[in-house]
């Protein structure tokens, strides 16, 4: 069991958004709903990095139904791992979750993150690939490069956790400030989150959740362009684990 937390006070759903304006209101609609339902104080931060469709002026105009809504545009670099910090950084909650604009995820499994929270873990991190996971059209050559580089990466950390590559996790705010500065600009970021706060001694606990494929849109993830980065990340975090001799734990 964790230790005793102070309950959370605040869900920050950062939702990093490109080219989305076909998927943004089922997904913010949903969301917000959902955690209104079930009485979580909440906000949606959702980024548009460098959209060149009516991904913007579709946010003003959900904004206007879903007052927990606060869309922001990055004025940065684009990138998936840049928008998610950027969100990060606009956001006020105690406790964050990385969300898809696509409604890939479910939002009941981020009432659960939540929950999980504040229990007192530091992070929750679901899995597609346990008892109760379960994903929905997954394109079965991309699912095959998914299985081996979460088993690389789980035989190389020694860790249960069998998706780390997923983005859908839950953190509480002193995990995210525990394991700045951030290297990856990309989807690596997906992987650079959990195992920094794995490997920097955060408690987190496991749980089944689900995926769907996107119904409007293309996928933004593109493997031929990943892979080196996903390795350039695991290897510099394998590193700390193994060399910096606790320098980064947390106390």
């Amino acid at each position: 069991m964790p230790a005793p937390a102070a309950p959370l006070k605040l869900f920050s759903v950062i939702i990093p958004a490109r080219d989305e304006e076909e998927s943004l209101p089922a997904t913010v609609a949903d969301i917000c709903q959902t955690f209104a339902g079930e009485g979580i104080p909440h906000e949606v931060i959702v980024v548009d990095d460098g959209s060149e469709d009516r991904t913007w002026a579709v946010l003003q105009e959900l904004k206007l139904k879903f007052p927990a809504l606060a869309p922001t545009q990055n004025s940065g670099l684009n990138g998936f791992g840049r928008a998610v910090i950027w969100g990060i950084d606009h956001s006020k909650g105690d406790a964050v979750v990385i969300m898809m604009a696509d409604a890939s995820d479910s939002p009941a499994h981020a009432v659960k993150y939540w929950r999980l929270l504040n229990e007192g873990y530091d992070c929750a991190f679901g899995s597609r690939f346990i008892k109760g996971g379960e994903v929905i059209d997954y394109p079965r050559v991309k699912l095959m490069v998914n299985r081996l580089a979460n088993f690389l990466v789980r035989v190389g950390f020694a860790i249960p956790l069998n998706d780390t590559t997923n983005a859908f996790k839950a953190y509480r705010r002193t995990v995210i400030d525990g394991c700045r500065p951030f290297l990856a600009p990309h989807f690596n970021l997906t992987v650079e989150i959990p195992l920094k706060a794995i490997v920097r001694g955060f408690s987190y606990t496991i749980t089944p959740i689900s995926w769907r494929n996107r119904k409007y849109g293309v996928p933004k993830l593109k493997i031929k362009e990943m892979g080196s980065r996903y390795f350039f990340i695991c290897a510099y975090v394998w590193l700390e684990k193994y060399f910096s001799r606790g320098d980064y734990q947390r106390r």
